[in-house]
């Protein structure tokens, strides 16, 4: 087995068990390792540290797959995690109320880089990282045998993959004629997914418990859901007794699936306003006609997908929250969000605050919004925890 060293004084993080292992923290890398082969992690005094998927091809050299020196790293190891994940999810089923989850959040169920989600009788699989690529043969044995699925779908179609120096790839793994797109239920409402050509894995699993939120708080209210997709937060709304709703978002192809949602749920098309075109654009177009809304719902893509480019991402956050606070009626609702990882929650709050500043805006933190409770965060791990949002009331 090949070694990474670790330089002097910067094995602090790995003693505290975070799972991932920066380039510029290697000293040496002892041996030739493959892509996604696993290598000891060793500190520069000769202390064992951890076993590591290593990648040359990235900037997180290794990612942990464990801290004990006697586990073995194989398709046994692979099972186990497996087994417990899902075991896991199967147990919250009563506070899902769905059958679409998340059955393996990655490095939070000890699996680096594996996403697993459910959609029925689908499962759909991402391969993000080169040490589960490398045990990809085993994984897709696993999951046959653990969940005895008709169907598995691989969606490695996103940019992680090129940062792991990794090919884009999507096809069927498991079963044939599978029917797309396929339709969930999540708390008493039916929804379409894509799973073929629709965002991460399909749909957003990991906003079901603030879209019931929406549910809940939207009666009388007048709402505009920005980047609504495929209308899971406005479906929700309607439901909720909402007095109407304007759907905004860039993609034709999610508006229409809104449409189908909407139709597929027997909800009344009156007062129903579906707006192709950029959310920005839309936002300013509104602020100069001093058209107002009872309650904004922002839920925009990823940002700030590295620390890095949180600078550039949080112009994007400002704006957009600043447009739509001016927007929102007085004690109007905005339920604002940001699953960029680059942005932690407390500079997010300062985004929203310095927005609602510029904006003259008076206003208040009802609620912290966060993933869906499929989606758990290990403790040594807090880049897990993605997704922050807030439901914040306006008062003047």
């Amino acid at each position: 087995m090949a070694d990474i060293i670790i330089k002097y004084g910067r094995e602090k993080s790995l003693l505290h068990h975070h799972p991932w292992i920066f380039s510029g923290s290697v000293k040496q890398i002892i041996g030739s390792p493959k892509p996604g082969e696993t290598v000891d992690v060793i500190s520069t005094a000769g202390q064992f540290l951890a076993k590591a998927a290593y990648n040359p091809h990235s900037q997180i050299t290794g990612r942990v797959w464990t801290w004990d020196q006697t586990e073995q790293v194989n398709p046994d190891l692979l099972e186990a995690r497996f087994k417990q994940a899902i075991e896991l999810r199967y147990k919250m089923g009563a506070m899902i109320q769905s059958n679409a989850m998340r059955l393996v959040h990655g490095e939070s169920d000890g699996l680096p880089g594996l996403i697993l989600d459910q959609y029925g009788d689908v499962l759909v699989v991402q391969f993000l990282t080169a040490g589960v690529e490398y045990w990809r043969d085993s994984i897709i044995d696993i999951l046959q045998r653990l969940t005895n699925t008709h169907f598995l779908y691989e969606r490695s179609d996103v940019d992680v993959r090129k940062l792991e120096g990794l090919p884009l790839s999507t096809s069927l793994l498991i079963g044939h004629d599978l029917n797309n797109p396929i339709t969930i239920t999540e708390h008493g409402i039916q929804i379409f997914v894509d799973i073929f050509e629709g965002h991460k894995t399909g749909f957003y699993l990991d906003q079901r418990e603030n879209r019931l939120l929406a549910r809940r708080i939207s009666s009388g209210r007048k709402v505009l859901d920005c980047f609504s997709y495929t209308g899971g937060f406005a479906i929700n709304s309607l439901v909720g007794k909402s007095l109407g709703i304007t759907l905004v978002d860039s993609s034709g192809t999610a508006l229409n699936y809104a449409r189908k949602n909407i139709v597929k749920n027997n909800l009344s098309m009156n007062n129903i306003t579906f707006v192709e075109q950029d959310v920005f654009k839309y936002l300013r177009t509104l602020r100069d006609k001093g058209e107002y809304f009872d309650m904004v719902i922002l839920d925009p893509p990823k940002f700030a997908p590295t620390i890095s480019q949180a600078e550039r991402a949080a112009r994007g956050y400002k704006d957009i929250n600043l447009l739509a606070l001016k927007c929102l009626n007085k004690d109007g609702y905005l339920m604002t969000f940001s699953c960029s990882g680059g942005v932690s929650e407390d500079l997010f709050q300062k985004i929203v605050a310095g927005a609602a500043l510029d904006a003259g805006v008076d206003a208040v933190i009802i609620d912290r919004l966060h993933q869906a409770i499929d989606h758990p965060v290990a403790l040594n791990f807090p880049e897990g925890a993605y997704l922050k949002g807030f439901l914040i009331q306006k008062l003047n």
